[in-house]
């Protein structure tokens, strides 16, 4: 916390200086500007050139933004933009001086005091030869430390408008973001496609080798009891056909958990565990209800991240954390298996998929030798 209050102070110190510089080279370009006033062409010449200076002029600022007062600032901005930034923030900068001024100025009127108090010497501020006492002291703190604490709260205004007005003028236009927006909205459409088919193709593979060959095994057996008789024979495919059912009610289930409307996201998720081969713990922290596709998503990633972990990572247990943080779901899956999770495979990218088609963000962390984490942030909004 100190290290941050230190970098804001010397972004400010920094940016007033170059508020002047800024200033002085707006002042310059606009005396060169009136002064070819009636020439066009030589107007249009120092223009170009004020953009590129004013662009060299915002880059530098931008850095400074980005360096001393952690702010997050990418796109791209022409000349007449980072000219506006230059007029807008010039006026901040020289804020920013005040209020440094001022906390420096505090700063060593209460040291010199404390000094003063401390060695017995007089205070220069004090035409009483007696030199400060501890009621000086005391009564010095209530107003000194309230006015510290309006300086600190005006650097921290400065610092915020600075960041504010460098979005504002030199992040990304709103043409831009919104091509960001439509390639962010194509992507994840074409992904949900593919996920779509992916899972079409799962489930066509689960009923093929899974629920079609039981039901074959079952005939043949059938037809076996019939023409002989056996009892044994009806009792093994009695078991088959519990086992079809079984395997049918699993691919029913990944299709669409309907448990989900049934008992809710809570109980939903406690069969999962109880499913498990692997011991699950789940710390449940939601405090209500979710919009039925952010509940869904939900359920998907942690019963394909639990089943990912029970039958690849050699984990001993996994512990799935549910908490809603502002307007968001966090989801957490944590194994302590033997990680090398590929976030790229049809499981895991499908989960990614589905997740970025709610505005959500999907990330796996899985180094060799694990552990394996699993989160996932959705909107409940």
């Amino acid at each position: 916390m100190v290290r941050g209050w230190l970098l804001t102070l010397a972004g400010l110190i920094i940016g007033g200086a170059t508020a002047y510089v800024g200033l002085a080279f707006l002042a310059m370009a606009g005396l060169a500007l009136a002064a070819l006033r009636f020439w066009p062409r030589g107007q249009a010449l120092v223009r170009a050139r004020v953009h590129r200076g004013a662009r060299r002029l915002a880059e530098g600022e931008r850095r400074r933004l980005i360096r001393f007062l952690d702010a997050d600032i990418s796109g791209e901005y022409s000349g007449e933009r980072a000219v506006r930034y230059l007029v807008a923030r010039g006026p901040v900068g020289i804020l920013g001086h005040g209020v440094v001024f001022l906390l420096g100025l505090g700063v060593t009127v209460a040291v010199t005091m404390l000094l003063a108090w401390a060695s017995g010497f007089p205070w220069a501020l004090i035409e009483d030869a007696g030199g400060v006492t501890l009621a000086t002291i005391l009564g010095a703190s209530v107003p000194g430390v309230l006015l510290l604490y309006l300086n600190l709260t005006g650097i921290a205004g400065v610092a915020g408008l600075e960041r504010r007005l460098a979005a504002h003028y030199l992040g990304p236009s709103t043409t831009e973001l919104l091509r960001r927006r439509i390639t962010e909205l194509s992507i994840s459409r074409a992904g949900i496609v593919e996920a779509v088919d992916q899972e079409r193709r799962r489930i066509e593979r689960d009923l093929h080798d899974g629920v079609q060959q039981r039901l074959v095994a079952l005939g043949m057996l059938l037809g076996r009891a019939r023409r002989q008789g056996d009892s044994e024979l009806l009792a093994q495919a009695h078991e088959e056909s519990q086992e079809a059912l079984r395997d049918l009610r699993e691919v029913a289930w990944r299709v669409y958990p309907a448990g989900l409307d049934a008992v809710g996201l809570r109980d939903a998720l406690a069969a999962v565990a109880e499913r498990s081969a692997v011991p699950v713990s789940i710390d449940y922290a939601l405090p209500g209800e979710l919009p039925p596709a952010v509940e869904t998503a939900v359920y998907f990633v942690v019963c394909e991240a639990v089943t990912n972990a029970a039958k690849h990572s050699g984990a001993g247990r996994i512990a799935v954390r549910l908490a809603a943080t502002g307007p968001l779901v966090e989801v957490r899956v944590h194994d302590d298996g033997a990680g090398g999770a590929d976030p790229y495979g049809g499981g895991l990218s499908g989960l990614a998929r589905r997740v970025a088609a709610l505005d959500g963000r999907f990330a796996v962390h899985s180094p060799l030798g694990g552990p394996t984490l699993i989160t996932a942030e959705l909107p409940c909004a």
